[in-house]
């Protein structure tokens, strides 16, 4: 049904990887748009679920009012009933009633949300371990399938509602869209800044800074405000899931290294409307291409690792004389992979350089230069391979 529903409006229905548990109650967060409620829709288990949309005025207006009338709404439900609560981050007080129901009424409870920074702020009941935590991300190549295109998701991202749309105006207007309304519902509607003029300077500086690394203070100069206001809004730009923080590796080594952070925006669509260059196309052989490249490769990792819930650890080197390996990879065994990331489909001893910098320095671990060559080869003991090859080496896909 829902299949047929979605065709004909014109949505493209995907299979998404991530694996969401039916034994017990689950969080389901993610940024607006990644699908979560098409998701828990597809869900057999939830077809006859309770359901309480908190993005409704009338539904959160009740319940904000009195958190305590989600007793009333459940009482006729039996033991292992499931109830969903959509954008449970409108109303963190009901997180104590859902406890209680879980406790005494035996219920299970979907909450979804696009933002986790009010819960932790006002330090909201996350239900002591009573619900599983999962994230949606945009699609990867696997879910897409053969709708996937490189250079399509490198200048358009992968939101699922991009591909529904076949003009390239109707993208363009969609992302446009999406960061007015992210503005709107994420940030003023939950008023997580108190000025907003100089977070509305901010995100295309953000944007701007995609995959460098961070300098706060001059960031704070460019958008007139202090050293710890940047922090904060790096830090509800990661709570609201628009992005994340590449930390500098934290292992020593022989040379002098960068500590400060790189952050990545969690789709290139939306990264580049916050910067205003929808207009201008991600054309290969060029830096924007190498760092459109970059960063879907490095998001693309980390989705994985969360699907398959690999527990890898991710972080970037650099020395003061500015040699630099994009993505360091450590598994929870201690092995560790060292990742350079080019976009080139042709690769030589050029392109591998900075990793032999460290090879003395990381005698037992993995070193791959990813890319797009057709074929895989060996330089210098350094792998470089095709970027799905490269995944599956890493252990990010199934061999």
């Amino acid at each position: 049904y829902l299949r047929d529903k979605c065709a004909d409006m014109g949505v493209k229905m995907y299979s998404r990887k991530i694996e969401i548990s039916e034994e017990e109650s689950f969080f389901l967060f993610g940024a607006r748009g990644t699908g979560k409620s098409t998701l828990l829709d597809q869900l057999d288990f939830l077809q006859d679920a309770t359901r309480f949309d908190l993005l409704d005025q009338d539904i959160e207006s009740e319940f904000s009012l009195r958190p305590q009338l989600l007793y009333e709404r459940c009482e006729l439900l039996k033991k292992n009933d499931w109830v969903c609560i959509d954008e449970v981050q409108k109303i963190p007080e009901l997180l104590d009633v859902v406890h209680s129901l879980i406790e005494k009424k035996k219920l299970r409870f979907v909450l979804t949300g696009s933002s986790s920074r009010k819960l932790k702020r006002k330090g909201a009941n996350l239900l002591a371990g009573r619900a599983f935590m999962n994230t949606l991300f945009p699609l990867t190549h696997q879910e897409l399938g053969k709708d996937f295109n490189l250079d399509l998701v490198l200048n358009w991202g992968s939101l699922p509602k991009i591909f529904s749309y076949e003009k390239d105006r109707s993208k363009a207007n969609y992302l446009k869209s999406y960061v007015q309304t992210y503005i709107k519902e994420e940030i003023v509607a939950e008023q997580l800044v108190r000025n907003l003029t100089p977070f509305r300077l901010f995100l295309p500086i953000a944007a701007q800074m995609n995959s460098k690394t961070l300098n706060f203070s001059n960031i704070a100069k460019d958008t007139g405000v202090d050293y710890k206001t940047v922090q904060t809004y790096f830090d509800i730009l990661t709570e609201t899931y628009i992005g994340s923080f590449l930390n500098a590796y934290s292992g020593s080594i022989r040379k002098v290294q960068s500590q400060a952070p790189k952050f990545y925006f969690f789709d290139l669509g939306v990264k580049r409307a916050l910067q205003n260059q929808l207009s201008i196309p991600v054309l290969p052989e060029t830096n924007i291409y190498g760092e459109a490249f970059e960063t879907w490769f490095i998001n693309e990792c980390r989705i994985l690792n969360s699907y398959y819930g690999l527990d890898y650890e991710f972080s970037y080197l650099r020395t003061k004389d500015d040699v630099e390996v994009d993505l360091i990879i450590k598994k929870p065994n201690g092995d560790l992979s060292l990742v350079e990331i080019k976009s080139a489909t042709h690769i030589d001893h050029r392109h591998v350089k900075h990793l032999m910098n460290f090879k003395k320095d990381f005698p037992t671990a993995q070193f791959i230069c990813v890319s797009q060559i057709k074929h895989s080869q060996m330089i210098e003991g350094i792998h470089v391979l095709p970027w799905k090859q490269a995944l599956k080496a890493l252990g990010l896909l199934p061999k």
